[in-house]
């Protein structure tokens, strides 16, 4: 587990319906996020955080999209507006195939 993934989790999970009902955006969350990190960072040198926040975001996007279309691979490419065959590496990059 990173520290990233440490500070996200220590944070409570909100089910999509509550997130919708605030007025916070996804870009809000992921500021605090990526805050709470660098916090946990302390005097240690932050580096690859760009890679870090779209990996620790991507495998979970892909998981959740999949739910929602019953694993259906060419509805998710559609509604995540990719390729199938790019859908496909991404699954196999986080093992979700």
């Amino acid at each position: 587990m990173t520290a990233f993934q440490v500070a996200i989790s220590e944070e409570e999970y909100i089910e999509p319906e509550v997130i919708n009902e605030t007025s916070e955006s996804l870009a809000d969350f992921v500021v605090k996020a990526v805050s709470s990190y660098m916090d946990t960072m302390d005097d240690q040198q932050v580096t690859n955080l760009y890679q870090l926040v779209l990996s620790e975001m991507e495998a979970p996007l892909l998981r959740h999209v999949l739910k929602r279309t019953n694993n259906n691979q060419s509805q998710t490419a559609l509604i995540l507006g990719l390729n199938r065959g790019t859908l496909r590496k991404k699954l196999e990059k986080y093992g979700l195939l």
